[in-house]
């Protein structure tokens, strides 16, 4: 068994793309060993930014080989046939046996592969994947025709220690490699990974991004602690960061004072989106004058000259961020409306202020819904979008929303109003917090709702994995805001009054609509809810009693059914119903007529089991029904656990299909009323297991 090394050196590979590099070198790979019967016993990838690799353990030295039985033409077929039979197995006729199958004497070839070298199939599977590499982007350089991501400078390529010449454009590969672009930029000899990955480590190069990432962290930390103050956690600057040096060395530089005034989400995107500085913050959670760079380089002065020159660099962004945070207080938020009467939301649905019109609306109509102050969410739905048009928000649109909330307390906005501006785009995500203020709720509600309805009344649906105007996104975050505040709302009626504010044609009517997007939000519930653990089939089961768009009353519901199967008797009665639902099923079918939700004629009911559950079902059906209106779930649910006992009798003791087809006709009726009195809580055919 033998050891592969693959490493493919070039200029810098972007830091975004560098994770799916890796993945895909080591699948394309794969693949392409597998299909010439080769297998391992390990195999693993690193990136840095200027070298993907690739080490493959246990490999053998060859292929193994292979024998191949093909069938051909039966004898005495026409001559054509069989000659493109021979000519396709590659064998003449002399080496073709002939074999009597049972239903006629054919032709068989056994054709003998011998086994390759390992060496000459990775050759081919390399050059192969190098041709096919699926770069997002990817670049020719000079005069060659081949593409990479960036100038590919050389390849490594050894095999049990030998070269393997893999060639790929202008390069050819051979054993050597090089290290830190300017700590150790001299090449050196490889023999094997080892080697490789000493070597490199004394280059100035650590090999691995987990590595790599936690070298940054570490020392990052110890640079907060040494200031006095906290790392400001960023598990996405982290990962970017580490994708741009292959020896980080974390440097400390300082704020100028004069930019401490300016927000501090301004300073931190500013510094993190344009110079990937880490933040520092103080024990109360303010933003420090201090700020984390994390250099490629190792300097003899100890980073003085490196931390200088971003400071310089720094000044010159936050001198930026100071300038638009001055020059935007200047402008009440109120006078920036007009503004947006000439920014269009879309091309089908209007402008922005024409949305903001409707957000008003129908957030006074959520706000009296929920218990929210009418006028305060008026008003902070109407200064929402405000910001669009500033400075701060055209150079750093995520901070949309956030520099409304400061611009209205510098204007004299009341708290609340403020706090629902920033507010009103949350929660943009599984991990985002969820507003909990009634005013705040209103108006992120209403701004989510008239999305949806607007984009879906237009048939802008999401399809597939297409979702350019993250409407799902959105449906998720109405979701948590009505479930984690506990919301009674009709969905359905929201829905409705939504449309009723576009001023626009729309090419889909409200009820439409509506139907449409309870349909979408059961699936992003669905979605929601199994990331939870909740069985798929259990919530299936109390969608499908239809008419439900209350979604806390929805939840409640697949909570108690959730107990109510994982219960003995809840399981036992489950079984039962699939027993009687099937026999009735079958037959409704055989005689062509229902047997379901009809009444029952006890005259008929002669046999003591029979009488009990007839019984049973008269004491529990009222009392479900009751439970279900006043919304005990749990209740109606272990109402009906009790009708295990008189099903279990009944199938014991009585024979459905009787020979008196009055006798048989009740009996089915009496098995389609426990299946109705159970279907009131929950459609008990979804339910699996």
């Amino acid at each position: 068994m033998a050891e592969f090394l693959l490493e493919l050196f070039s200029e810098e590979i972007p830091a975004r793309m560098q994770i799916r590099a890796a993945e895909d070198l080591e699948r394309l790979i794969s693949e392409g060993l597998k299909k010439n019967g080769l297998d391992w016993s390990g195999l693993r990838s690193h990136v840095t930014p200027r070298r993907l690799n690739l080490v493959i353990e246990g490999l053998p030295t060859a292929t193994p080989d292979v024998s191949e039985e093909r069938r051909g033409p039966r004898v005495g077929s026409p001559q054509q046939a069989l000659d493109g039979f021979l000519k396709g197995a590659g064998v003449s006729l002399a080496e073709c046996e002939e074999r009597d199958t049972g239903k006629g004497i054919f032709y068989f070839a056994v054709i003998a592969k011998k086994g390759r070298a390992t060496a000459e199939v990775l050759k081919e599977v390399v050059e192969q994947t190098l041709a096919d590499f699926p770069w997002p982007k990817s670049m020719r350089w000079g005069a060659q025709s081949v593409r990479w991501v960036r100038p590919l400078q050389s390849i490594l390529a050894l095999f049990d220690g030998a070269v393997i010449p893999v060639s790929f454009g202008p390069v050819t590969a051979g054993n050597s490699s090089k290290g830190h672009r300017f700590l150790a930029p001299a090449a050196f000899e490889v023999k094997d990974y080892a080697d490789y990955a000493t070597k490199l480590a004394a280059a100035k190069v650590i090999l691995d991004p987990a590595e790599r990432r936690h070298e940054v962290l570490r020392q990052a930390e110890a640079a907060a602690a040494k200031e006095g103050f906290a790392l400001r956690q960023d598990q996405g600057l982290l990962d970017e960061v580490s994708g741009l040096v292959e020896c980080p060395n974390v440097l400390v530089g300082s704020i100028d004072e004069a930019f401490m005034d300016v927000p501090d989400e301004v300073l931190i995107t500013s510094m993190r989106s344009h110079q990937k500085y880490f933040s520092l913050l103080k024990a109360d959670g303010r933003l420090a004058n201090r700020f984390l760079v994390v250099s490629n380089m190792q300097a003899a002065d100890g980073g003085k000259a490196i931390v200088a020159g971003n400071e310089r660099v720094l000044r010159a962004r936050l001198s930026d961020a100071k300038f638009f945070w001055d020059t935007d207080r200047k402008v009440k938020l109120g006078n920036r409306l007009p503004k947006l009467a000439e920014r269009l939301y879309y091309a089908k649905l209007g402008t922005m202020l024409d949305k903001v019109e409707r957000v008003k609306a129908l957030s006074v109509v959520i706000a009296g819904l929920i218990g929210a102050d009418a006028k305060q969410a008026e008003r902070a739905a109407e200064l929402a979008k405000a910001d669009l048009s500033s400075e701060m928000v055209g150079e750093f649109p995520e901070l949309q929303g956030l520099m409304g909330r400061y611009y209205a307390l510098n204007d004299g906005e009341q708290p609340v109003v403020a706090d629902a501006i920033a507010d009103h785009y949350a929660p943009q995500g599984p991990g985002d917090r969820c507003p909990t203020a009634p005013v705040s709720v209103s108006v992120a509600l209403a701004d989510k709702l008239d999305s949806l309805v607007g984009f879906f009344a237009i048939d802008e649906k999401p399809t597939g994995s297409k979702d350019p105007f993250a409407l799902r996104r959105a449906a998720l975050g109405v979701i948590r805001l009505i479930l984690e505040n506990g919301l009674r709302l009709s969905l359905g009626g929201l829905f409705k009054q939504a449309h009723a504010g576009f001023k626009v044609s729309l090419a889909i009517g409200a009820e439409q609509t509506a139907a449409d997007l309870l349909d979408f939000f059961a699936d992003r519930l669905t979605v929601a809810l199994r990331e939870k653990g909740v069985r798929h089939d259990l919530i299936a089961a109390v969608f499908a009693l239809g008419g439900e768009d209350d979604l806390v009353r929805l939840l409640a519901r697949v909570e108690a059914l959730k107990d109510f199967v994982a219960s003995e008797d809840g399981g036992n009665l489950l079984i039962a119903y699939r027993r009687a639902a099937n026999i009735v099923g079958i037959e409704e079918k055989k005689d062509g007529k229902s047997y379901r939700k009809k009444g029952v004629s006890i005259d008929y009911l002669l046999g003591p089991e029979e009488k009990i559950l007839w019984d049973s079902l008269g004491v529990a059906a009222p009392k479900i029904h009751d439970y279900l209106g006043k919304e005990s779930y749990r209740q109606a649910m272990s109402q009906m656990a009790r009708l295990r006992g008189a099903v279990d009798t009944f199938f014991d003791g009585v024979i459905v299909n009787s020979k008196n087809e009055r006798e048989r006709e009740q009996r089915l009726r009496l098995l389609g009323n426990v299946c109705d009195v159970m279907d009131l809580v929950a459609d008990f055919s979804k339910v699996e297991g």
